[in-house]
C-alpha cells in the first residue's frame, strides 16, 4: 500500500539532475529488441557477403577429409585429437569472419543505445538478486507481465510473417527438388535471405516501438514527488535560511570594514541623513579619488560621525550625494563623471586648508 501511494505522489517530470544520477548508476534505458535486430542485420550482412564463401570453403574441407579419408589414420585418442585439431583450425579459420560480424553487431546494440561506463555497485554481489522472492516479482510482477506480452507479440508477428514468406515461396520450394543438386544451396541461400530480409523489417518496426517504450517507461520510473523536488531545488540552490544568515554576515563584515575605513578618508560626501560617501585621495596612491565606505540612513549617520571624531571634512551636497551613492562602488574609484564635482571639492578643502594656515 505505501508503494503504490509513493508511486502516485510522484506526479513531477525527473529533473536533468535526477536523469544524470540514474545514468552513473548505471540505472539507463534499454530496448531488448536491439539485440535480436542487430542479429538479424549481421546474419543478412554474412548472407549478402560472406555466406556463398563460407559454404564453398566448408564444402571444400569436407571434399578435403573424403578424398583422402583412407590417409586419416585414428588408432588411438592421440590421432582422434589430432583430426580434431585439423578440423578445428579449418573451421575457426572459416567461420571468423561471421563470428566476428555477430560479435560486433551484438556490441553496437549495446554501445549505440547508452555509452558504455563503469559502474562497480552494479557489479557488486548483492543476495536481493538471489532472493526468490524478488525473482518472482520479477518474473509475475507488472514489469515481467509487460515483457511476456511483448515477446508473445514478437513471437507471434515474426511467425506470421515467416508463414507468409514460406507460402508465398511454396512453389520454389518444391520445384527445389527437381532442381540440380549443386544448385539447391544457391536456392536455400535466396530464400533465407527473403526470410531474414522480411525479419530484419519486422524487428526493425519492434525496436522503434521498443526504444520509446523503453525511454517512456524510464523516465516514468524517475518520476519525483513534489517533495523530492522541493529538496533537490534548496540542495541545488542552497537553504534559503543558511544564504539568508551567510549574506547577513558578509554584510556585517563588509559593514565593520567600510567604517573602520572611515578614518583614512580625505572626505565625506553626505545627504545630510539619508546618504554619506566617504573618498581618499591622495595623488601617489590612486590617479582619481577612492570610495572607502558608502552608507545609507544610520550607516551614513554613523559615517558621519566617525568623520567629525577624526576631523574630516563633511560635505553636504544633495544631488551629488544621492547620485554617486547609486554609481559608486567600495574600494574602487569613483566614475569619470564625478571626476569635476569632486575635483573642486578637493580643491575647495585645499583652499580652505591653505587660507587657515596661512592666517595662523
Amino acid at each position: 500500500m505505501a508503494d503504490g501511494e509513493s508511486k502516485e505522489s510522484q506526479t513531477e517530470e525527473p529533473t536533468e539532475k535526477k536523469l544524470g544520477d540514474a545514468i552513473e548508476r548505471g540505472d539507463v534505458p534499454f530496448a531488448r529488441e536491439a539485440s535480436l535486430f542487430a542479429s538479424t542485420g549481421a546474419m543478412l550482412i554474412i548472407g549478402a557477403f560472406t555466406a556463398k564463401g563460407v559454404m564453398a570453403a566448408m564444402t571444400a574441407l569436407l571434399r578435403q577429409l573424403l578424398d583422402d579419408a583412407g590417409g586419416v589414420s585414428i588408432r588411438n585418442g592421440n590421432d582422434a585429437v589430432a583430426l580434431l585439431q585439423i578440423v578445428g583450425r579449418g573451421v575457426s579459420s572459416i567461420l571468423i569472419a561471421p563470428l566476428v560480424i555477430l560479435a560486433t553487431a551484438g556490441i553496437l546494440s549495446s554501445v549505440l543505445q547508452n555509452p558504455p561506463r563503469l559502474v562497480i555497485d552494479r557489479i557488486q554481489p548483492e543476495l536481493k538478486r538471489i532472493s526468490l522472492a524478488n525473482g518472482w516479482h520479477r518474473l509475475f510482477g507488472a514489469r515481467g507481465q509487460i515483457e511476456f506480452l511483448k515477446g508473445v507479440l514478437k513471437l507471434g508477428s515474426i511467425s506470421a510473417v515467416l508463414f507468409t514468406v514460406l507460402q508465398w515461396q511454396q512453389n520454389n520450394l518444391v520445384n527445389a527438388m527437381a532442381v540440380d543438386p549443386e544448385a539447391v544451396p544457391e536456392l536455400i541461400l535466396s530464400i533465407a535471405m527473403r526470410l531474414l530480409s522480411v525479419v530484419g523489417v519486422v524487428t526493425m518496426l519492434l525496436l522503434a516501438a521498443d526504444l520509446v517504450w523503453a525511454r517512456t517507461h524510464w523516465r516514468r520510473d524517475l518520476r519525483m514527488s513534489r517533495q523530492e523536488l522541493k529538496d533537490e531545488i534548496k540542495q541545488n540552490e542552497g537553504d534559503p535560511l543558511k544564504k539568508a544568515k551567510l549574506r547577513s554576515l558578509a554584510q556585517d563584515r563588509q559593514r565593520k570594514s567600510m567604517i573602520a575605513n572611515v578614518p583614512k578618508a580625505t572626505l565625506v560626501i553626505a545627504n545630510p541623513t539619508h546618504f554619506a560617501i566617504a573618498l581618499r585621495y591622495v595623488k601617489e596612491e590612486n590617479a582619481a579619488p577612492l570610495v572607502l565606505s558608502k552608507g545609507q540612513d544610520l550607516i551614513a549617520l554613523k559615517i558621519r560621525e566617525i568623520a567629525e571624531q577624526h576631523g574630516i571634512p563633511v560635505i553636504e551636497d544633495k544631488l551629488l550625494a544621492r547620485s554617486m551613492y547609486e554609481s559608486v562602488e567600495v574600494d574602487r574609484t569613483i566614475p569619470p563623471e564625478f571626476y569635476k564635482a569632486v575635483a573642486e571639492l578637493i580643491h575647495f578643502l585645499g583652499s580652505r586648508k591653505a587660507h587657515s594656515a596661512s592666517v595662523k
